[in-house]
C-alpha cells in the first residue's frame, strides 16, 4: 500500500515510524532478510567525498564605513576570494565568493577546504582587502563575526564516478590521487560511497528533488536543483546550507597531486512511499558499475568494475609504531592529505579520512589498512591491482546518515 510523506511524518511524530540508515538496510539485505514497504518508513543515505564544486559566500565588515570606496581584490589567509556581485561602496564591508579549490598564496598546501574547517573550528582568519586605488586593509575575522557565511555546492553527491589507474610507467599528477600516480597498472584510486550513496538509492530522483531537506556537513540544508554537468545518467546536486551550523568533522581540505581540494559530507532522507522506491533502495555494491579510466584523461575508458571493494574493507588504518625505522622524511606524515598522521606515529581520528594513502607510501607498513583490490581487462590481459587511494570516506558517509536518522527520530528534522 502506498504511503505519503504526510503519513510517514505522522508516524514519526507519534513514535511509530521505522527509520534505517542505508548501511543498516544493506546489512539486512546481505543477511538475506526480506524487507517490505511495511517494514521501513525512511532510509537515510549518506556520502562523503572530494567535492570540487564547493563555494562559500561570505559578507564581512572590514573597516569603518567610508574607509574605502570598493574592494578590487580580497584574500582570506592568502586565498583569493572574489568580491561582489554587490559592490558595497563606502560601507567598509565586502561580499565575497571563495572557491573550495582555490589555493593560498601565503600558506603551503592550504586551500578553501582547510579554511572553511578552520572557520568552523573558531579560528580567526586574516582578510586582506585591496581597494580600487591600491590601498590595503587587513583585519582578522572569525565565523561568528561574519554577517553571512553560506555554502553553495554547485555539484555535489554525484551518483556516478570514474576510478583511475595509470597504464604508463611515468607518474602522473592529478586531482584524483594524493601524489603523482605511479604506473604501470600498480595504483588505483576511486571515489564514491557505493550502495549508501543517496543518488544510487534514488537513481530516477523520485524523492531527491528540488526543495528536499538534507544535512550538508551536519547543517540542515536544502536541494536547490540538480547541479552543473548533471544529466539523467550521471546526476549530481546543487545544495546549500549555513556554514555557521556545520560540524567541522564533516568538511575540510584534502591535498592532491595538483594541490588542495575540499571534501564535504551529505545525508538525504528517502521516504519509502511505495514498492518502486524500496526496490531502488535494495541496490548493493555489486550492482553498481564503476568505470575505470586512464588517469591521463577522464574519458579514456579501460574497463568497468564495481564497488565491491567496500565490502569487507577497513574504514580506518591501524598503526604499529614498533615497526617504525624513523625514516626521514616520514612519508605518511608528508603525504597524509588531511594532516591526520602525526610525528608520534599516531593518527588523529577526527581528521583521518580513511584514504589509506599513509599505508600506501610507508615502506615499513607502520600504518596498515585493507582497502581491497580490483580486477579488470587491459591490453588483452586480466589484471588485479590493490586500491591505493580512496577519495571518499564511507565512515563519514555512515556517520552523517546516522546523525540524520537520530535527528528525524527526535523530531529536530522534519521531512
Amino acid at each position: 500500500m502506498a504511503k505519503t510523506i504526510e503519513d510517514i511524518q505522522k508516524k514519526l511524530d507519534s513514535g511509530d515510524a521505522v527509520v534505517l540508515t542505508a548501511e543498516e538496510l544493506k546489512t539486512k539485505l546481505r543477511d538475506g532478510e526480506e524487507v517490505t514497504v511495511d517494514d521501513v518508513d525512511v532510509v537515510t543515505c549518506g556520502t562523503s567525498g572530494v567535492m570540487s564544486g564547493t563555494a562559500a559566500l561570505f559578507h564581512m565588515q572590514i573597516t569603518e564605513p567610508g574607509a574605502f570606496t570598493k574592494a578590487k581584490e580580497v584574500y582570506i589567509n592568502g586565498i583569493p576570494a572574489y568580491p561582489g556581485p554587490c559592490p558595497n561602496e563606502l560601507l567598509g564591508s565586502v561580499d565575497v565568493i571563495l572557491y573550495g579549490t582555490n589555493h593560498s598564496q601565503t600558506i603551503e598546501d592550504y586551500g578553501g577546504g582547510f579554511l572553511i574547517k578552520d572557520l568552523i573550528n573558531g579560528k580567526a582568519v586574516e582578510v586582506k582587502v585591496i581597494d580600487l586605488e591600491g590601498n590595503e586593509f587587513t583585519k582578522e575575522v572569525t565565523l561568528d563575526e561574519m554577517n553571512t557565511a553560506r555554502m553553495i555546492g554547485t555539484r555535489m553527491a554525484f551518483k556516478n564516478y570514474n576510478s583511475f589507474t595509470n597504464p604508463q610507467a611515468k607518474a602522473q599528477k592529478s586531482i584524483f590521487n594524493v601524489s603523482p600516480m605511479e604506473g604501470p597498472y600498480n595504483s588505483y584510486s576511486f571515489s564514491g560511497c557505493g550502495d549508501i550513496n543517496p543518488l544510487q538509492n534514488d537513481p530516477e530522483q523520485k524523492v531527491i528533488t528540488p526543495g528536499t531537506k538534507i544535512l550538508l556537513n551536519g547543517a540542515e540544508g536544502v536541494i536547490i536543483d540538480n547541479g552543473t554537468r548533471s544529466n539523467p545518467e550521471k546526476p549530481n546536486l546543487l545544495l546549500t546550507a549555513n556554514i555557521k551550523d556545520m560540524n567541522s568533522y564533516y568538511v575540510g581540505g584534502f591535498k592532491t597531486g595538483l594541490g588542495p581540494e575540499v571534501f564535504d559530507s551529505v545525508a538525504i532522507p528517502i521516504p519509502v512511499l511505495n514498492e518502486e522506491i524500496l526496490e531502488n533502495l535494495k541496490v548493493l555494491n555489486k550492482d553498481i558499475p564503476l568505470p575505470l579510466a586512464d588517469i591521463h584523461g577522464r574519458h579514456l575508458p579501460i574497463d568497468t568494475v564495481d564497488y565491491t571493494m567496500w565490502d569487507g574493507a577497513d574504514l580506518r588504518p591501524t598503526v604499529d609504531p614498533d615497526s617504525c625505522f624513523n625514516c626521514i622524511p616520514c612519508l605518511p606524515e608528508i603525504y597524509c592529505p588531511v594532516h591526520a598522521y602525526k610525528k608520534d606515529k599516531t593518527i588523529d581520528p577526527d581528521l583521518c579520512y580513511g584514504c589509506g594513502y599513509c599505508a600506501t607510501v610507508c615502506p615499513r607498513g607502520v600504518p596498515s589498512i585493507n582497502m581491497g583490490s580490483v580486477t579488470f581487462e587491459a591490453d588483452g590481459k586480466e589484471k588485479t591491482i590493490p586500491v591505493t587511494c580512496r577519495q571518499s570516506d564511507k565512515k563519514r558517509g555512515m556517520d552523517i546518515s546516522e546523525e540524520l536518522k537520530k535527528d528525524i527520530l527526535d523530531g529536530s528534522f522534519k521531512l
